[in-house]
């Protein structure tokens, strides 16, 4: 009693913790991004983010993997989490800094998140690029299985890095990584999503979250009346982003992270051509699942058969929710090392890929049902479109 007289505010500030709960009005804080065409980089806004964070959530730190620079993990003027007499001049801090320097350990970092998560009441992230997520798995699988509020910020998150190549180029993590129970695998389709998606993480308090961001720029969608919906719509983890002009579509893209974007531009051509599409972004599946049937209905009318995903990885798991007559733009091979936009147009993750894809798709949900269930046209229709369950 007497240390909460004499410091009442880090009384409150411990009893809000220990309440797992977010101080009034810390949303405020949160970066909006203005429509830009150009665009941002998810990993830039998650930086951003961050740094907007820093003084009105003084439970959250966290660092990198020896990518700091790459990942932006540092909250801006934050000092290192160093013993007093280590700090450099590279690195300023004391033994109450908010960055950590984990060295190039992933595995490790993802323990050490685990541990302070288990023994603290704070908020720890770290850093890498997606790719290296396999080294850390076993420190994730556990973080899940423990329903521990560890968020991992994974960059890098696709072909779209570009000249590093196939070694670094992720093509199954983000398919692997949702396999793990417990675990929300969350890809941002633009800045203000990255915002929300930020917070939706840290509203959660008994999960942990990776945050799968581009080394790329990504448009920054306009919102509004006459253009995208609020970018509010990711904390339910899919929500309709830019709607038929009908009242039922004749078939709706589903696109996440840096793909949402080719699917507005394939809704365009779709339109050119009479076809009425819907996009919906998902940045998050497992926040989709948790949502009520009705609200998943009406994202998704179980009515309308014809439908696409394009993600640039993989297509395992996409099945579930393209159904039947559905056709996914992926990608089922190894990348390699040429510029981002080369790459996207080699491997057939485009607009008008996924164009061709939805019109395969409508024929499909419009043809005869076989026997077993399966429709004309359930084969890949080769480039980018894969067609794993």
């Amino acid at each position: 009693q007497v240390w909460r007289a004499d410091h009442p505010e880090r009384a409150a500030l411990l009893d809000r913790l220990r309440e797992q709960k977010l101080p009034e009005g810390w949303t405020d804080s949160l970066p909006v991004f203005d429509a830009d065409p150009k665009g941002i980089a998810t990993r830039k806004a998650s930086g951003d983010v961050l740094t907007a964070l820093a003084p009105v959530l003084p439970e959250l730190w966290g660092g990198s993997a020896d990518l700091a620079g790459s990942n932006n993990t540092t909250m801006e003027g934050e000092p290192s989490f160093v013993p007093e007499g280590k700090q450099t001049g590279e690195f300023p801090g004391n033994p109450y800094g908010r960055t950590l320097h984990f060295g190039i350990r992933e595995h490790a970092m993802g323990a050490i998140l685990n541990g302070i998560a288990l023994q603290s009441l704070t908020r720890p992230y770290g850093g890498t690029f997606l790719i290296f997520s396999d080294y850390m798995r076993p420190a994730v699988r556990l973080a899940a299985l423990m329903k521990l509020p560890v968020t991992y910020v994974w960059t890098h998150d696709s072909i779209g890095l570009g000249e590093d190549g196939p070694t670094h180029q992720p093509v199954e993590q983000l398919a692997a990584l949702r396999a793990i129970p417990g675990l929300d695998v969350v890809r941002p389709a633009d800045a203000n999503e990255t915002s929300v998606c930020w917070r939706t993480v840290l509203e959660h308090h008994d999960r942990p979250a990776g945050l799968a961001l581009t080394r790329q720029p990504l448009p920054v969608l306009e919102r509004g009346a006459d253009s995208c919906a609020p970018a509010s719509g990711a904390a339910r983890g899919g929500y309709v982003l830019a709607d038929s002009r009908g009242e039922t579509p004749d078939v709706i893209l589903v696109g996440t992270g840096s793909e949402v974007h080719i699917a507005l531009e394939a809704r365009e051509l779709l339109a050119a051509d009479g076809v009425d599409a819907r996009v919906v972004s998902m940045p998050c599946r497992e926040w989709f699942a948790d949502q009520p049937d009705a609200y998943q209905d009406e994202v998704l009318p179980p009515g309308v058969r014809a439908r696409v995903s394009v993600e640039a990885a993989v297509a395992q798991g996409w099945r579930d929710v393209v159904g039947d007559a559905g056709r996914m733009v992926s990608l089922e091979h190894f990348g390699a090392s040429a510029a981002y936009q080369r790459l996207y147009e080699e491997f057939g993750i485009t607009p008008r890929a996924v164009a061709e894809a939805a019109r395969d798709s409508i024929r499909a949900a419009a043809g005869p049902v076989r026997p077993g269930g399966e429709r004309p046209g359930a084969t890949p229709t080769g480039g980018g479109t894969g067609d794993a369950g």
